[in-house]
């Protein structure tokens, strides 16, 4: 790694944060660890070689040493990461003090751009109100950090502002007391978790983002949207186009702790959440607005509120303000309770609001009487933000997504079949199985009857049905309105959802037509689905039925993409064509049955899953796909690092909605050459199927990464795989990704890329330059190029090596690990020609000075991992080895910033 990317004097306040953060940790070091650990830790930011290093020091540690010594590098990689993350607001702050607040995925950035290509206020009212933004929050294990660790760290970055304001010696030593206690609480909290993470557990941390950042950082948001547009275009409006969505509670593909009891405590959990906030945010405005009549007049209706107020002070009589506010109040905590909610109100309890629009209604009446009245700058503050936050969260915070595997739901209909003395539904050919479920789907006589016995299987499933609808009457209609289905790949899979609903109350026939109160979204994930998706969506959209069906919910279908499995599948280059194809298809075929389409992209962490930066990755979308709609999923460290701080939540929500935005309104952009594309994503699939499919190569991956680790780790509440560890295609992207950040290899990013380019040259030799044109002009190219470069400026092939040394069968690995090393260095030298550079990330100088800053603690790391591995194969019932290496999982996905 350069390491004089640190020497640019824009990183001079980031270089004393970390010295600062450094020598208050070997303060701490000093007093907890050893000597002989103090001395190693400093020689590793300064030796060339740390796994030599490790290497020649370890066999001299006791355990409780190696212990400390793989602490302390990992708490190294998180207070840099603090650094870092302190360094990006400054610089922020400074461009934003210095009037250069128009970056690429800021809103007044778009709103500049939208002016420039001359597109009119109507227009872009006329898109806004079509607008539909979510960020979808998941439950997928990748976050391995605590809670515990997590509040610690934010404690530390908000204090570490303080060191530049720190005017004289005694300040300084309180902020260093402060740090160094908070880094005493890290030192003695265990890092890793003990027990496994419940499905409740996973929807609490859900949950606590919402008061922690969300109700804070949307009313910002949403009134800066308002604020740039309204300097360009004066007479729009910004309407509710970004929301957050969740799949925690409501996700049961192979996680069978997902019940109708678990959505249940999920919403009322949600419920808890926002009812607090809002109980807080009007007892705050009822001491701002205690408005005299002496001094205002005050409108009709909200005299008419004041005087049903339970406030009954003496004093309040003439404050008609606060007296409304007080049965408001009371009304909305009345709604809480009829949810069963627990929380207590000073005022009472009125009769409950009926739907979240009556609370928004009394609120939009205390804002017109101020405005209206002389009030205007009340009306524009703490009330603007609470009717805009009723607006986006409603009485549930954020809707939920159901979700379960197409086979599952089969299983299910077989059974209903079966019972009801119906055809053998899972013997019956695709066309009869579409033929008996279109025949069922056109009468609303029930399979199910509560005198029979079924599975347990299908009890659950009817039951996690039965119960969204109950929540859907209770919380809103908006509560829960999508139900997808993995690994989709005939028109029989969304029929016989179809049917469940059917039977459960959630899909009805009105006036001979049906009307379903949940949107029917198919999940298109490996290569295979997303070739066959567009004949899939073609049949359906044929059959008249499924046409009203669709009519139903605004003529508008969404459809997911995944990216994890057919990344596993195919590879990285064969995944993004594939993904991008699959649009290319979806758009004519939508425009063909003119049929609204959403696109739901289900991205991960890492880029061997879709990640990367969403500004660039939305607008590498194929023209016409995204059309103001889109749903993408966040997950794990992602969450945290996006969306754990207001600031950094709002900003990442606004790169959202300006991608949205520019992605729909400005011109075209092109798509790349398709016959290059096919012919790189060919020659890419050949080589990476050839080594997925080696014989050797399972064990060689088994063997040689921490993925049985990884499968011990209490990540999350579903299982690694979701049959067995021994089959590539059983198991679950997010650890297969996962296990090749921690060996360094990051093999699914970029595994076959430069064999394909090296063979498209030899065959044209003008393929290079076609290829380099596509990296300076094609939004898809140059997102896949970037995504590729920075994945492989973490690889580090030597590291790599270290842990192939820990195959059972030394000869046979070294042949697989020597087909990888040829590959990566074809590929690492196929980059840096089509980028026509010589450096990785020349052009990315943030994430270059990232990596150096942590490249000695986080290779140390990597060290004691292949170390502790060694340990742990002779001896698997080594528990001290079995605890480091998790340990240093946790340093390394620290280190890294992102793990599956």
């Amino acid at each position: 790694m350069q390491l004089h990317i640190l020497n640019n004097p824009k990183d001079a306040a980031l270089a004393a944060d970390a010295e600062f953060l450094k020598q208050c940790l070997f303060n701490l070091l000093h007093q907890e660890a050893s000597p002989l650990v103090v001395e190693i830790v400093k020689q590793l930011s300064t030796s060339d070689d740390t796994g030599a290093l490790i290497e020649k020091v370890l066999p001299q540690l006791d355990e409780q040493q190696a212990h400390d010594l793989t602490l302390a590098c990992g708490l190294f990689a998180q207070i840099l990461n603090i650094a870092e993350d302190v360094h990006h607001e400054r610089r922020r702050q400074v461009h934003e003090d210095a009037g250069h607040n128009t970056a690429d995925g800021s809103l007044a950035e778009t709103v500049r751009k939208l002016r420039a290509n001359k597109v009119d206020g109507k227009t872009v009212q006329k898109q806004l109100n079509e607008t539909n933004v979510t960020a979808v929050l998941t439950a997928h294990p990748t976050e391995v950090q605590r809670q515990s660790v997590l509040r610690f760290n934010r404690r530390i970055r908000a204090l570490l502002p303080q060191r530049e304001r720190c005017t004289n010696a005694e300040s300084l030593a309180d902020l260093r007391r402060d740090i160094e206690t908070i880094l005493l609480g890290l030192w003695q909290t265990s890092e890793t978790r003990q027990y496994k993470l419940s499905v409740n557990d996973e929807i609490n941390n859900g949950v606590n983002i919402f008061p922690m950042s969300f109700f804070e950082a949307l009313p910002k948001l949403y009134r800066g949207m308002e604020r740039d547009f309204q300097t360009a275009y004066p007479d729009v409006e910004v309407p509710d186009i970004l929301k957050i969505g969740g799949w925690i509670g409501g996700d049961r593909d192979g996680n069978p702790f997902v019940t109708a009891e678990t959505l249940r405590h999920a919403f009322t959990r949600h419920a808890d959440a926002v009812f607090r906030c809002y109980r807080g945010e009007l007892d705050e405005l009822y001491h701002e607005l205690p408005l005299s009549t002496r001094r205002v007049k005050v409108n009709d209706d909200v005299m008419a509120m004041s005087d049903e107020s339970p406030d009954e002070e003496i004093a309040r009589l003439e404050e008609p303000y606060r007296r409304a506010i007080a049965y408001i109040m009371a009304r909305v905590m009345g709604k809480a309770r009829s949810l069963g909610l627990g929380m207590g109100c000073h005022f009472g309890f009125g009769q409950p609001y009926a739907n979240v629009q009556e609370f928004i209604a009394d609120l939009q009446k205390l804002q017109r009487s101020l405005r209206d009245n002389g009030s205007a700058l009340m009306a524009e503050g703490r009330l603007a933000d609470l009717i805009r936050i009723a607006s986006v969260c409603g009485f549930n915070m954020m809707p939920l997504d159901l979700r379960q595997h197409a086979e599952k739901h089969g299983d299910v209909v077989a059974e209903l079949f079966r019972h009801a003395g119906l055809e053998d539904y899972a013997n019956l050919s695709e066309e009869e199985k579409q033929a008996v479920l279109l025949r069922e789907l056109q009468h609303q006589r029930p399979l199910y009857s509560p005198f029979i016995t079924y599975s347990e299987h299908a009890r659950r499933e009817l039951a996690i049905f039965s119960e969204a609808r109950k929540i859907k009457d209770e919380f809103g209609e908006q509560a829960i309105t999508q139900s997808i289905i993995s690994n989709c790949e005939q028109p029989s899979d969304l029929l016989a959802l179809a049917l469940l609903l059917q039977e459960c109350g959630l899909l009805l026939i009105e006036n001979g037509k049906p009307k379903s109160r949940m949107n029917i979204v198919p999940l298109f994930e490996t290569i295979e689905a997303l070739e066959n998706s567009c004949p899939v969506m073609d049949r359906m959209f044929s059959l008249k039925w499924y046409r009203e069906l669709v009519m139903s919910r605004d003529n508008l279908q969404e459809i997911m993409l995944g990216y994890s499995d057919s990344n596993k599948d195919g590879g990285y280059v064969t995944s993004s064509w594939c993904l991008y194809q699959a649009e290319l298809g979806l758009v004519d075929l939508f425009k063909k049955y003119d049929v609204r389409m959403r696109l739901f992209h289900g991205r991960g962490g890492s880029v061997g899953r879709g990640g990367g930066p969403s500004y660039q990755a939305i607008l590498a979308q194929p023209a016409g796909s995204v059309a103001g709609q889109i749903r993408i999923t966040e997950q794990g460290e992602v969450i945290t690092a996006k969306y754990a701080d207001p600031s950094n939540a709002r900003r990442n929500l606004e790169t959202l909605v300006a991608a949205t935005l520019e992605a729909t309104l400005l011109p075209d952009r092109k798509d790349p050459d398709p016959k290059l594309m096919q012919a790189l994503s060919d020659i890419s699939f050949k080589y990476y199927r050839e080594l997925i499919t080696h014989e050797d190569f399972i064990d060689y991956f088994l063997q040689t990464s921490p993925i049985q680790e990884i499968a011990t780790l209490n990540l999350g509440s579903r299982p690694a795989s979701r049959k067995t560890l021994a089959r590539i295609q059983d198991l679950r992207a997010i650890p297969w990704v996962f296990s090749w950040m921690q060996n360094r290899l990051m093999l699914p990013a970029w595994y076959g890329f430069g064999s394909a380019v090296e063979t498209l040259c030899r065959q044209d030799p003008d393929s290079m330059a076609a290829m380099q044109d596509h990296a300076k002009n094609n939004p898809f190219f140059q997102a896949m190029l970037s995504n590729m470069e920075q994945v492989m400026a973490k690889t580090d092939i030597t590291l790599a090596e270290d842990y192939a040394g820990l195959s059972e069968t030394p000869e046979k690995a070294a042949a697989i690990f020597q087909m990888i090393k040829a590959e990566y260095l074809r590929s690492r030298k196929a980059l840096l020609d089509i980028l026509q550079t010589t450096e990785l990330l020349s052009d990315n100088r943030s994430l270059a000075r990232s990596l150096a800053l942590r490249i000695p603690y986080l290779n140390a790391l990597n060290g004691l991992q292949v170390a502790m591995l060694k340990r742990l194969r002779k001896d698997p019932n080594n528990r001290h080895a079995l605890l480091m290496v998790h340990l240093t999982i946790n340093g390394v996905a620290q280190g890294l910033r992102n793990t599956g």
